[in-house]
């Protein structure tokens, strides 16, 4: 069936114009001015509003065993809530523990998403080990279509590698072309000041700040950077936070490393503070790296917008605070990590970001899609409008006003962390490859139809 989104305001990430955009089947046939819809088309004026490509979330752990738990989100009400939230892929952290092999951590994953997804979706393959069985599995799982790895420098004797593990995956990604994601902290650090907090009667979630503070992870993205450089891997550093961290990816890169970096939406419009409310309230906020001080939320909103940021993610890690937050109660380095926030991504970056005059319209488009299907190789069948591409699009209206809330959410958590925030900006319709699965706030897509993207990673 064919679809024409009428007086479309098309903005890309160089672009900005009006025009009517035919979509027929799954992919975008016409832009073009007064386009006459065929016979039988399906149209959408889209008068007043921007028309965006497809928001792409380079960072989720939609399925997560973690901390002796799982998130609480299954790839239906993940990618559903993804969708309500105008993101129209994902990237997937496929995190196998030390003792599952790579081949069987992405049968895993793969099982998990398939039948349920609602929004197509890619991996980053966890590497959490490395020997010769696991380096075979991987050549097969980057031919099955798998462009990109991830290694933990952090969570020793569990998704941690070690600096042979590093060495070796940052070889083997060299030779295939394929990109390495990366968890930078130092994880003996961490472990150390874990211990010594915890001897020190520090036992709440305002400790785990300390426990990984701006340093830490300013030292692993420099660990990253020497085994980047000296192994030739294009590297990217997921989660960044602070300015220390930053700075050590920047000097890396102008000396020739070849590495991008994603924050999150956490980082810019949330506090460390956040993580010390009394009554265990904190513990909805414990992810790693933690929340910063605020005074790094300038640093990061100027990062994106001079090109030094590329990505905005969300690392989403859905963990309910009535049940499984409280297992760190009187530890919380038993905490399981995360802040829910795949759903709310979007709305809180236009909110936060363009309605200030943080970022332009091309940026904001830059760093929710663009920019991750350029690096992650789904460009240009993602992250533009433009004949030949995906039809994935979001019809946005500016002049939507709301609040977000855990009592309207789509995502499977028992609260957000954004309760009570008003919002000035929503998706009105989205679509994924040509067929309407969002309108005004509500999914009316087919659950399922999500399909595993297979990508060809460049060689370099």
């Amino acid at each position: 069936m064919a679809l024409v989104i009428k007086n479309a305001d098309i903005v890309n990430a160089d672009t900005r114009f009006t025009a009517d955009i035919l979509c027929d089947g799954e992919t975008i046939v016409r832009i073009d001015r007064e386009i006459t819809p065929p016979p039988g088309a399906e149209v959408i004026d889209a008068t007043g509003k921007h028309v965006f490509p497809g928001f792409i979330d380079p960072h989720t752990h939609i399925y997560l065993p973690f901390m002796g738990t799982f998130s609480k989100d299954d790839y239906e009400t993940g990618t559903k809530a993804a969708l309500v939230g105008g993101t129209t892929t994902i990237f997937e952290m496929v995190c196998p523990a030390r003792d599952m092999s790579p081949a069987d951590g992405f049968a895993l994953w793969r099982q998990q998403a398939q039948g349920k997804a609602c929004c197509d979706y890619s991996f980053h393959m966890g590497v959490t080990r490395f020997d010769a069985d696991s380096a075979s599995q991987l050549r097969d799982i980057v031919r099955a279509g798998v462009g990109s790895f991830k290694v933990f420098l952090a969570y020793k004797g569990a998704f941690g590698v070690d600096d042979t593990e590093l060495w070796q995956t940052l070889a083997l990604a060299r030779e295939l072309g394929v990109i390495v994601t990366a968890h930078c902290e130092n994880e003996t650090l961490v472990s150390q000041l874990q211990r010594q907090l915890l001897a020190a009667g520090r036992t709440g979630p305002d400790a785990h700040h300390d426990s990984r503070p701006p340093r830490v992870e300013a030292e692993g993205v420099h660990h990253l950077m020497t085994f980047a450089e000296l192994t030739g891997a294009r590297v990217y550093i997921v989660h960044l936070s602070c300015r220390e961290a930053l700075d050590a990816a920047v000097a890396a890169r102008e000396r020739g490393v070849r590495v991008s970096i994603e924050t999150l939406i956490q980082y810019l419009v949330l506090d460390k503070t956040w993580a010390e409310r009394p009554d265990f309230e904190g513990a909805k906020y414990v992810m790693s790296p933690p929340l910063r001080d605020a005074s790094n939320q300038a640093v990061l909103w100027n990062g994106l917008a001079s090109g030094l940021v590329q990505t905005v993610g969300t690392d989403h890690a859905p963990f309910d605070f009535a049940t499984q937050k409280p297992m760190g109660r009187d530890d919380f380095t038993r905490i399981p990590n995360g802040i829910p926030s795949i759903e709310d991504r979007i709305n809180l970056l236009w909110t936060h970001g363009v309605k200030t005059g943080r970022l332009t319209l091309q940026q904001f488009v830059a760093v929710a899609s663009t920019n991750a299907a350029k690096i992650f190789d789904l460009w240009p069948r993602k992250g533009v409008i433009q004949p030949g591409a995906d039809a994935d699009l979001v019809i946005y209206d500016p002049s939507y006003r709301g609040t977000i809330s855990v009592q309207t959410q789509t995502q499977a958590v028992d609260y957000n962390a954004f309760e009570g925030w008003p919002i000035e900006g929503r998706p009105a319709v989205v679509t994924v490859r040509g067929e309407v699965a969002v309108r005004d706030g509500t999914f009316c897509g087919v659950v399922g139809r999500g399909r595993f993207l297979k990508r060809v990673p460049g060689r370099s």
